[in-house]
């Protein structure tokens, strides 16, 4: 007996369900009109009002170039065959099982890449019809759209990314999208971003054109990136400056300490080559150069004529070595040219010709001439000759002073360097 009372009351409970969704039907008259077409279908275009609730920006890709937005979307609009009698006027509220049955805006997201409705637990779908025929279909999805983003300035750079809607099948002469309540359709929650700071969100309408459909109404999403420059800064730009400033260290290393200064100049040149690697594959394959791009090869150009310049050090003190070894230091017979680099040696640019008298019997180079005609051409006691030092004479002497490219070094390196950091940092800044 009680078995059969329980199978009697479980038959009542499932025929009182399918009542009650047989009188929803009823009530809304589905069976009654074709929903299959929209709503005063060969009348004026159907106004469908659309506001946004941004909740979540996901991800942000420089390879791929997209973002990841999760958003709530709702849709507004008048369909007179849903109205019903209401004494309370009170709405009613269905979810995704009613959906399928009536018409519903075909909106899609333009550029999209993928997008999906939430299903957890159920699908993220409600619908809300009000006794005058006013309808509230809302949804909840995540969707990844393009967003063409410039890199000319990355790191310093500021991305503008749009969210594009429209209708799929119905041209601006059927349907009619527009924002519900102007800028304040779109609203977002708090979002905190890891490598950008969200400047702007605001709302926009525009047309789109196809050759063979016609013109659609399309509304954006439009929101401002700007970069935050610190993770840069401590992943790149330190690292960098750090590794021109150690290439310096060089300059006050010996000269004759070739395996110091060597070894010193090739580990700055393959750090530097690291880290310009690593910058790069994290980056889209673009065709055209980065602000990045512009400060780490400048640097590698740094660190690398820090090593070309040991190498000229070095071929300079081997000249001068070699000078030595055949002349010895100070050579027997001078002629004039050779008492001007001897006397660039001493650093003084006026030449004491009397200094020579004791050292050679003659300033000419030919044995021809003799004594007396020797002495008309040489100068009185103690005057001095001034001339400027020719190319030549001025490599002569920067050879035999090898060190003075070290000294010179010391200064200009950073100098460029300053000066380089200072227009880099005021053009992209």
């Amino acid at each position: 007996i009680r078995s059969q009372v329980w199978i009697d009351y479980k038959l009542k409970r499932q025929d009182s369900t399918k009542t009650l969704l047989i009188k929803s039907e009823q009530l809304l008259r589905i069976e009654e009109h074709d929903f299959a077409i929209r709503p005063g279908f060969g009348a004026a275009a159907i106004p469908v009002g659309i506001d946004v609730q941004v909740e979540s920006i996901d991800s942000i890709s420089e390879v791929n170039m997209d973002f990841t937005m999760t958003l709530y979307l709702r849709h507004y609009w008048k369909d007179e065959r849903l109205s019903f009698p209401s004494h309370s006027n009170k709405s009613r509220t269905f979810d995704s099982r009613l959906v399928k049955k009536i018409w519903v805006p075909d909106v899609f997201f333009v550029h999209s890449k993928r997008s999906f409705i939430h299903d957890t637990t159920t699908e993220n779908i409600m619908l809300r019809v009000y006794p005058d025929g006013n309808i509230l279909y809302s949804v909840r999805a995540t969707v990844t759209a393009l967003c063409s983003m410039d890199f000319s300035s990355f790191p310093l750079d500021t991305q503008n990314c749009s969210l594009e809607l429209e209708s799929y099948a119905y041209n601006e002469n059927d349907l009619m999208l527009y924002w519900k309540n102007g800028n304040d359709s779109l609203r977002t929650d708090e979002i905190v971003l890891s490598q950008f700071f969200i400047e702007h969100f605001h709302a926009s309408s525009g047309l789109a054109f196809y050759s063979s459909t016609g013109w659609y109404n399309r509304l954006f999403i439009n929101f401002i990136l700007r970069r935050h420059i610190f993770f840069f800064m401590l992943q790149t730009y330190f690292p960098t400056m750090l590794m021109v400033v150690l290439s310096w260290v060089s300059f006050w290393i010996d000269r004759r300490a070739v395996p110091a200064r060597v070894s010193l100049g090739m580990t700055t040149v393959l750090t530097m080559s690291t880290i310009i690697t690593g910058v790069s594959s994290s980056m889209p394959q673009v065709s055209y150069v980065k602000a990045v791009d512009i400060y780490l090869w400048t640097s590698f150009l740094f660190v690398f004529l820090s090593v070309i310049e040991y190498a000229a050090v070095n071929y300079c003190t081997t000249l001068e070595e070699m000078r030595k070894m055949k002349g010895g230091k100070i050579p027997s017979a001078f002629n004039a040219s050779q008492a001007m680099a001897f006397d660039g040696c001493f650093h003084d640019d006026d030449i004491d010709l009397t200094t020579f008298h004791g050292m050679a019997p003659t300033l000419t180079s030919n044995p021809l001439n003799t004594p007396s005609q020797n002495s008309d051409l040489r100068p009185a006691e103690g005057t001095r000759l001034r001339r400027q030092r020719s190319v030549r004479e001025n490599v002569d002497l920067l050879v035999s002073n090898s060190y003075m490219i070290d000294s010179y070094s010391r200064l200009a390196f950073p100098l460029a360097y300053l000066l380089f950091n200072t227009i880099y940092w005021s053009l992209y800044s």
